[in-house]
């Protein structure tokens, strides 16, 4: 997990710094702090909630729900940036370009706990 963890601050790092430097620098930090934060916020969902019985079920309604957060957040988002004057295109490209980013190590930490041996049928 903690592999995971570092990964997803290194892409935030980085997507925060970008976005820092960009034109419309206002719209595209908000977009890649939402892309971030809730990057970050799933994987300590994933090591906080996700162990126990069925592990992948878990880490599954996990990613479910995160992707339901981000769903509402970039709508939100996209609002405020739209009646702040600022570029919606920035937010979006701020806010996409590290979410594939992060849903890749998300979805690597959920395809490594398919190769841990249980109990069998």
């Amino acid at each position: 997990m903690i592999r995971y963890l570092l990964l997803a601050a290194i892409a935030a790092a980085t997507a925060l710094a970008i976005a820092a430097v960009v034109p419309a620098s206002g719209a595209a930090l908000l977009g890649a702090g939402i892309s971030a934060g809730t990057a970050i916020a799933s994987l300590v969902a994933f090591a906080l909630l996700g162990k126990g019985e069925k592990p992948m079920q878990r880490a599954l309604a996990i990613f479910v729900g995160a992707f339901l957060v981000r769903l509402v957040l970039v709508a939100l988002g996209l609002v405020a940036v739209q009646r702040a004057g600022q570029s919606p295109l920035a937010f979006v490209i701020a806010f996409f370009v590290p979410y594939f980013v992060f849903a890749a190590i998300e979805g690597g930490y959920v395809h490594s706990l398919g190769r841990t041996t249980g109990k069998t049928a």
